[in-house]
């Protein structure tokens, strides 16, 4: 990586990752305030348009619903093929996620690609994409 890895890149992405973990709603602030996409491993995969983030969310906030459990709990591992211009940046940052899927233990190992830009004196979200690497239940 050749570039300083400014601390304020990391933090919409770890709200992000928070979200997630909790469906903790505060958390969305992370994103961008227009031109959000989202590539996710789980249907219909791409998250576009004004309402995006709003249909992410209810995916993510309904693995939240009682009495599931899900534990989910993530690792960042370095950060990869950094580059900041022009109030954006770009990054790849490796990824493990354990958690509950139908009462079974998972470990999933992936890698996410994001496009920060500033907006209001801070990075947020603009576009992610996420791609599962590896994964073990049991």
């Amino acid at each position: 990586m050749s570039e300083y890895l400014d601390p304020a890149l990391l933090a919409p992405i770890e709200k992000i990752a928070r979200f997630i973990e909790t469906g903790d709603q505060t958390l969305l602030s992370a994103f961008a305030k227009k031109g959000v996409v989202i590539i996710e491993n789980f249907a219909p995969h791409l998250f576009e348009g004004t309402d995006a983030v709003q249909r992410w969310s209810q995916v993510i906030l309904s693995w939240h619903a009682q009495p599931k459990e899900i534990e989910l709990e993530h690792s960042f591992g370095p950060v990869q093929d950094l580059s900041v211009q022009n109030g954006l940046a770009f990054l790849s940052l490796p990824t493990h996620w354990t958690g509950l899927r139908n009462g079974i233990r998972f470990h999933e190992d992936g890698g996410w690609a994001f496009v920060l830009v500033q907006e209001d004196d801070e990075w947020r979200v603009r576009c992610y994409g996420w791609a599962v690497t590896h994964e073990i239940e049991g």
